[in-house]
């Protein structure tokens, strides 16, 4: 008898991060810690003048014992003074760090106050009638909401940054492509993905592009007309290859990676297909709610600088007026505790999302933290890493920059956090090395933004995938191949740039 062969099961992205986080808890055995100097810069965005604290060129120092040698100081398997953080310590500390207007603990927070809010809409019944209905009257046209919604999103990412705020559009996006016969993956490439493709190709992201000029000691916004040349070639091809995959799934649904957890959207459709849908004005003032909330978002953020705590509390007060309205023209037959139920499942459905986040910010814990002026492993691998652009040819170095700019956003997520702990180096690098420092910036944000699509610490990501109901082992399958395809367009843009002598 044939003995059946086992088919590879990718681990469970719980497994995956505790494995990284004891790669994490090794390195710190074998690598020294050190530290740099810091100091404060000034620069103007938009005529408002912005301060920065960086790292001081030429500062890296190992942290030493009295005999003047390098520390290796091992991580602890237990940490027991409420100060530092322990290998088995990774996961409370992580969830806890930051504060309400990042990581960790502000953007837990977020997601489980978005998730509930949203959780009151849905169960309202009107989101679903709304979308039968909208199938109903774009039939055959539905395909052409990929590239709008995509080019839509990617300004979003380009103008102000746009980040968490997709994720709510995730909730609503995602129910819609599936009803469509597309798929979760289609949902997210039109909204979080492009975001990011915009983030990534701006000539004006004040978060990002803006922050990395500044500290490089380079016009802020200048450059712009390369950018955007980059913005919209990087948009095209990026919106052919969704609508390429979208064909294909619209053909065969089980070619999807995410048939199975989709299954959960179709159901919820297929409840209500062949069924007289009533969409009255109940239903009505829910969407009317809906887009009055994402106005008012996208008005706070561009206008007013809100951010997560603000942003989550406009989402709380759209749930509670759902809430009213759901009790007022009794849709789906709602009572008050049905409201209360409603949010409890719907913070439910992206608490596993907010523990991934958790845990991910474990990893930075266990490797000392992002603060360039104490001794920790991250600053010395961050040093090291930037030493292999020195000597080479300039279209190698920019290259081998960008690289490093991607690896290094692994472990700094955030693109401002990030810009102030690369680009202090990248810079001066980019002098000797004959590279301009406009191409250095270009550099920092290729790889800055383009890995948000995929690296695992990325709260962001995980959230919106908790959003879609999907685990990152799928995500990760199909945008591996997006990623190769984003990965060569960078870096043609990158040696194009050093040939046209690009300042």
């Amino acid at each position: 008898m044939k003995k059946e062969k086992k088919s590879f099961s990718m681990p469970d992205m719980y497994i995956i991060i505790f494995f990284v986080v004891l790669f994490a808890a090794v390195l710190t055995y074998v690598v020294p810690q050190g530290y740099f100097q810091t100091e404060d810069i000034t620069y103007e965005i938009a005529g408002v003048e912005k301060t920065k604290t960086v790292i001081v060129d030429d500062s890296f120092e190992y942290v030493t014992d009295d005999n003047g040698k390098a520390i290796k100081q091992g991580v602890q398997l237990f940490s027991d003074d409420g100060e530092s953080a322990g290998f088995l310590n990774y996961m409370f500390e992580g969830l806890v760090t930051g504060d309400k207007n990042g990581s960790a603990v502000g953007i837990i927070a977020f997601l489980l106050v978005i998730g509930g809010a949203f959780g009151i809409v849905l169960s309202t019944g009107s989101v679903e009638a709304g979308i039968s209905k909208m199938i109903v009257k774009m039939k055959g046209k539905e395909f052409l909401l990929i590239p709008v919604l995509f080019v839509l999103f990617s300004l979003g990412g380009a103008v102000f940054g746009m980040g968490e705020e997709a994720i709510p559009f995730v909730l609503i996006v995602v129910p819609m492509t599936v009803a469509m016969g597309y798929d979760a993956i289609v949902g997210i490439m039109i909204t979080y993905s492009a975001t990011q493709i915009g983030f990534a190709t701006s000539w004006m992201n004040p978060f990002s592009v803006a922050v990395a000029q500044g500290i490089s000691q380079i016009p802020v916004m200048s450059g712009a007309g390369f950018r955007i040349f980059m913005w919209v070639i990087f948009n095209i091809i990026s919106i052919t290859f969704t609508m390429m995959y979208a064909k294909k799934i619209k053909k065969n649904p089980k070619l999807s990676v995410s048939y199975e957890s989709d299954s959960y959207y179709r159901n919820d459709m297929e409840a209500i297909k062949g069924k007289d849908v009533k969409f009255g004005l109940g239903d009505i003032l829910i969407i009317l709610d809906i887009v009055v909330t994402l106005v008012w978002v996208v008005y706070g953020v561009v206008k007013k600088g809100y951010y997560i705590p603000e942003i989550a509390t406009q989402f709380f007060t759209m749930g509670i007026i759902a809430g009213i309205i759901g009790l007022v023209f009794k849709l789906n037959d709602m009572d008050v505790n049905s409201i209360a139920l409603a949010f409890r499942n719907g913070a439910k459905d992206l608490l596993t999302a907010a523990l991934v986040i958790g845990m991910a910010q474990g990893i930075i814990l266990v490797l000392g933290g992002t603060d360039p002026s104490t001794g920790t492993v991250l600053n010395t691998i961050l040093y090291k890493t930037s030493t292999l652009v020195a000597g080479l040819p300039q279209a190698v170095a920019a290259w081998i920059m960008y690289v490093i700019q991607s690896v290094f956003n692994f472990f700094v997520v955030s693109g401002s956090g990030q810009a102030a702990l690369t680009m202090p180096l990248m810079a001066p690098l980019a002098d000797l090395t004959g590279v301009s420092r406009q191409v250095a910036v270009l550099a920092f944000q290729l790889g800055d933004g383009l890995t948000n699509l995929i690296v695992p610490t990325s709260g962001l990501l995980i959230a919106v995938l908790g959003a879609a109901r999907l685990d990152w082992n799928t995500w990760a399958k199909f945008q591996i191949k997006f990623q190769l395809i984003l990965f060569v367009l960078a870096s043609l843009f990158i040696f194009g740039a050093v040939a046209i002598g690009y300042q």
